[in-house]
């Protein structure tokens, strides 16, 4: 597993007023992790919030940027989003936007709750 980077400790640092969260080494890059769920990730130096249909399209209305990679059968984009460029620098405004990814990824566990007991 490669050493935290000096900005995945600076994010990490940043968003403890969200809780009790962690930062685990994936493909990479890192993802963040509250209550067992990821809820943000870091790839390239490069920090995404999780999105979802209820709070993507804030993230599009701002113009800002989803995670791209390249695969063999060419760019792929996940539903994870750059925070606006001052959240990086203000803790409360990158909380409050974490806060949004935190929301999203309760919100996809209670859909796999759901999903799971109609089988």
């Amino acid at each position: 597993m490669p050493a935290k980077s000096e900005f995945v400790e600076y994010l990490a640092e940043q968003l403890q007023p969200l809780g009790e969260m962690s930062a685990r080494g994936m493909f990479g890059g890192w993802g963040f992790y509250l209550d067992g769920r990821m809820f943000a990730l870091v790839a390239d130096e490069a920090f995404y919030i999780k999105t979802d249909d209820v709070n993507r399209r804030e993230f599009e209305a701002r113009g800002l940027r989803p995670f791209r990679y390249d695969t063999k059968q060419g760019r792929a984009t996940i539903r994870y989003y750059e925070p606006p460029a001052e959240a990086v620098d203000d803790r409360e405004v990158l909380c409050l936007w974490a806060g949004k990814g935190v929301e999203a990824a309760a919100r996809a566990a209670q859909g796999k709750k759901k999903a799971s007991k109609r089988k």
